[in-house]
């Protein structure tokens, strides 16, 4: 697949290709680097500062400026130096060794396709919804940095998730503006004869046309199809409308888009990646399609593709409850796919639907894309320590008899693409600090901590005093766009004070985020907000989605308590909760709330992006937290257990909130030394800053996920699909004699006896058909402090002449515990098989 100029490949004609110096703008504006790289920033402020100001999308401003302002800059030796400029470090960074090619020179990994339902990257493309989309975009966005060779696929949504406007009663209304794709940063992806790439994909009574494009993202590549091509039947024009909308069919839709589709595009660009990463469930059909194209290339059946496949497939979780899985009924899955299963894959319609089953011999189960892509990966994550012990239990009904423990799903906890959100200010003092670049690298944060207290105390009030700016700004926007009266509008001008403590919420509204904890006591509330010596004030945002009749009612409550006269200038609603709002507001506040009932929250980014600026955490003990927390860096909330959605511990909780700001947080941020320095809390912000921005930055994620992750997968997969997957093949073949011969496993008698301070057993095993190499019989006991258990192999002695299929193991352990506290147990064991995850079975010794 060639790639033509950015120009050559618009929608449309109306560009003023013409101008010289216009190829060079484009090449800039489309490669959204622009987004994090503020490098360029003041060619578009010169080119169009209102329409610059308005939409931060150079793309835009290049579509509506002027040819004579155009002509006239390039004119401008100073400019076009400028432009000459950027696109020779645009040109050396990409081309410049990396962290992967200087770590992993001699790596088997020469792709990655990383598949996700949405995309944070700018508020230029907007196809995000939150937390999903943040996570995908940075880590998106810190691969390229990395040279890690890292391709995106997903959708490009015609309206995306809905915007937000706050009416005059303070409810939330849901609109939802037209994506124009002729004004976002994206090309259209064509094959070398110039026509544009497009494929069919053949859903139930009517094919579909698929339009696809490309997003430059430094090095990276993110890949978009779309279903609003004219050829297309009406009803499936709207497939990719909106992210997250419409009903389950719907929904299937997309994600068959998503999964089958993004596969197949990447076939068409000849992308083959030995590494496939689901951002999530919702593109777990490409476990499907990835095997389909394996079956095509090497002449195998499915079993064996799936094997060789599924040991380059990860799947990354992110869902804290087992009720935010997809699921769809039977019925459905077997309209959809039932003769793609049939026809292309060589199987049957029962055993498609077992893949989405937690218990495939369950009819009445639904088909689950989470348990889809557990059956079709070699290896899953959870995004932070806590999360993968919950999605332990989550998942354990897919391992029965196994131990929770023992579900096999570790953690990659999550981080942010630091340059994405540090402000300017922040950008130069790490710089100055630790030198251009730092990001690239674990940068040596000593530095930091050698800052005096007035240069750091110095940044943070700047930092608050931009954001309170732009609150005003943006809510004199907000209140002009609902119908408000001159007066309003010009109070609001006046709100907030840019020297008192800033405390930010911003989230989804939900009600297991608890956005309302805060309000449990309102007189309480409104005293610490209008104390005249030690005041408080709050900047709260945030979107419920359209059906979440409950979250909009938060949102509708807190509207109300700011509108009150003793709060509305000391707390403020800004609305329509986007990528550019939180930009400033990571930017600009002291202290980052959050509330979420734990294990709830997975992981949570929002409190990860200001530590870069200097903001302070004060969150409860689930996701991130958990791990990061320690006195010296912030503060928590909650005691590290779980206690559902009790109202008698929301209250006990808000109390403590409460107290914890009057007693501790408010008294350090106003008890200042001569100099006019909070002492204690830029001892504490010194310490959050050093300690956990590179910790909790995408770096550091994408190294892991590079070193943990994505060079053991490709290993992996490239030894199983060799000489046409004939590894695979023979793993395949005994997969399938171990699911046929493991009900003919039986323990005879266990023997224990106890000398010389060691437990000596002896154990007794009918195998039946296996093969001895095939079995692992191992004493098994659980950790007496809740740690790991104790595993001990047990050795195979010699089959028993006189009862065919009899077989003696032995196994010897410290006499340390009691015998009775050992149980004998089974378990397949192949090399290079990973147990439990691809051969399920266990027999425990009763």
């Amino acid at each position: 697949m060639s790639e033509r100029g950015p120009t050559a490949s618009a929608i449309h004609d109306l560009l003023p290709t013409g101008i010289g110096g216009f190829e060079a703008l484009a090449t800039l504006a489309l490669d959204v680097r622009w987004s994090w790289n503020h490098g360029a920033d003041h060619i578009w402020k010169q080119l169009d500062n209102d329409s610059w100001a308005l939409t931060r999308s150079p793309w835009v401003v290049l579509q509506s400026v002027a040819r004579d302002r155009i002509e006239h800059l390039m004119a401008d030796a100073a400019f076009r130096g400028s432009v000459q400029t950027l696109l020779e470090a645009r040109r050396q960074a990409e081309q410049a060794r990396a962290w992967f090619q200087e770590a992993h020179a001699d790596s088997p990994l020469s792709s990655v396709a990383y598949f996700s339902m949405e995309f944070m990257l700018t508020e230029a493309l907007p196809i995000y919804s939150g937390g999903l989309g943040n996570v995908a975009g940075d880590q998106l966005k810190a691969a390229g940095d990395l040279g890690v060779p890292v391709a995106g696929v997903g959708l490009l949504y015609s309206q995306g998730y809905f915007r937000q406007v706050i009416d005059q009663e303070g409810r939330q209304q849901a609109v939802f503006p037209y994506n124009d794709p002729g004004q976002l940063p994206i090309t259209p992806l064509r094959r070398p004869n110039g026509e544009w790439l497009r494929f069919q994909l053949r859903l139930p009574g009517h094919p579909i046309w698929v339009r696809t494009w490309q997003v430059r993202v430094g090095r990276s590549r993110l890949y978009l199809l779309d279903s609003n091509d004219a050829a297309n039947f009406p009803a499936y024009r709207g497939i990719t409308g909106e992210l997250y909308g419409g009903g389950p069919e719907m929904r299937l839709q997309q994600e068959l888009l998503l999964g089958i589709g993004g596969w197949r595009l990447l076939g068409h660009l000849g992308i083959r990646p030995e590494v496939c990463h689901l951002n999530e469930g919702h593109a777990a059909f490409a476990v499907l399609e990835r095997a389909r194209s394996f079956m095509q290339a090497s002449g195998q059946r499915f079993e064996t593709a799936l094997a060789a496949t599924r040991a380059g497939n990860l799947f990354t979780t992110h869902t804290a409850v087992a009720a935010g899985f997809d699921r769809f009924e039977p019925e459905l899955i077997d309209r959809y796919l039932g003769a793609y299963a049939e026809v292309e894959l060589g199987i049957g319609r029962r055993a498609l639907l077992a893949l989405g089953r937690a218990n495939p011999e369950d009819s009445s189960e639904p088909f689950s894309m989470a348990q889809l892509a557990l059956r079709g990966s070699g290896a899953i994550n959870g995004v932070s320590r806590l999360h993968a012990q919950v999605s332990r239990r989550i998942f354990a009904p897919a391992f029965p008899r196994w131990p929770a423990t023992e579900v096999p799903i570790d953690h990659v906890t999550n981080g942010v693409h630091v340059p994405s959100w540090d402000s300017a200010a922040a950008d130069e003092l790490w710089t100055r600090a630790c030198g251009p670049g730092c990001w690239l690298r674990s940068p040596e944060t000593r530095t930091i901590e050698e800052l005096s207290d007035e240069a750091l105390w110095a940044f943070r009030n700047a930092g608050r005093a931009s954001l309170i700016e732009h609150g005003r700004e943006r809510l004199a926007q907000q209140l002009m766009a609902s119908g408000a009266d001159a007066e309003a509008i010009d109070r609001v001008r006046h709100i907030l004070d840019p020297q008192v403590l800033t405390v930010g919420f911003a989230r989804r509204f939900a009600a297991y985020k608890r956005p309302n904890l805060l309000l449990h006591d309102p007189q309480r509330l409104l005293r610490l907000l209008s104390d005249p010596g030690r005041p408080l004030q709050l900047i709260i945002a945030g979107k419920a989605h359209p059906d979440d009749a409950p979250g909009q009612a938060l949102i509708a409550e807190w509207t109300r308590f700011i509108r009150r006269t003793e709060a509305r200038r000391h707390a403020i609603f800004l609305a329509d909760y986007d990528m550019l709002l939180t930009e400033r507001l990571v930017q600009g506040v002291d202290l980052w709330l959050n509330t979420p009932r734990r294990p709830w929250e997975a992981c949570g980014t929002s409190g990860m992006k200001v530590l870069v600026n200097g903001g302070i955490n004060l969150s409860e003990l689930d996701g991130w937290w958990a791990e990061a927390y320690t006195p010296e860096v912030g503060w928590a909330l909650g005691d590290g257990r779980e206690h559902g959605d009790d109202p008698a511990w929301d209250a006990t909780e808000a109390d403590a909130l409460y107290s914890l700001l009057e007693r501790e947080v408010i008294p350090q941020f106003y008890e200042r030394d001569a100099d006019g320095v909070p002492k204690a809390w830029v001892a504490r912000m010194r310490q959050s800053m050093a300690r956990l921005t590179p910790r909790y930055s995408s770096s550091r994620s994408v190294r892991e996920y590079v070193e943990r992750h994505y060079l053991p997968a490709a290993a992996r997969y490239r030894d199983r699909a060799a000489a046409r997957g004939e590894k695979a093949r023979n793993i395949a073949d005994w997969l399938a004699s171990i699911e046929q011969g493991w009900s003919e496993l039986r323990f005879g008698a266990v023997r224990s006896e106890t000398r010389a301070g060691q437990h000596r057993f002896e154990v007794l095993l009918q195998l039946g058909k296996l093969d001895p190499e095939s079995v692992r019989v191992e004493l098994y006991a659980d950790a007496p402090d809740g740690g790991a258990a104790e595993r001990h192999a047990a050795i195979r002695v010699h089959a028993l002449a006189d009862s065919p299929g009899m077989h003696l193991y032995m196994a010897d352990v410290p006499a340390a515990r009691p015998t009775e506290h050992y149980t004998v147990r089974a378990l397949p064991c192949r090399e290079g098989v990973s147990v439990p995850l691809e051969a399920r079975q266990i027999l425990w010794q009763r």
